[in-house]
């Protein structure tokens, strides 16, 4: 697929929630890895919502690699919770 001649390139998000590593084997058409870039990052706070409160300390990830399956891009969020001392509830 081109774009006014010019190849439109195909990126590859693959996901991690500490659980479940995700690849992405489709990949998604988009106008550039700033876009990508994008995506990944947005990823992390829905994957955080859907796993959370499992638990207080979780690492999500999200990889961007382009068509040569190169990684592009690497995107991390980690999620930590504590009681304080004397302080968790019954």
């Amino acid at each position: 697929m081109t774009m006014l001649g010019c190849p439109v390139p195909r990126y590859f998000i693959d996901t991690n929630d500490d659980d479940t590593f995700v690849e992405d084997e489709e990949g998604q058409i988009l106008a550039d890895a700033e876009a990508a870039r994008q995506m990944a990052q947005a990823s992390l706070p829905d994957m955080a919502r859907e796993k959370m409160p499992n638990g207080d300390g979780r690492t999500f990830s999200a990889v961007v690699r382009d068509e040569a399956g190169t990684v592009i891009y690497r995107a991390t969020l980690k999620l930590t919770g504590e009681w304080s001392a004397g302080q968790k509830p019954c």
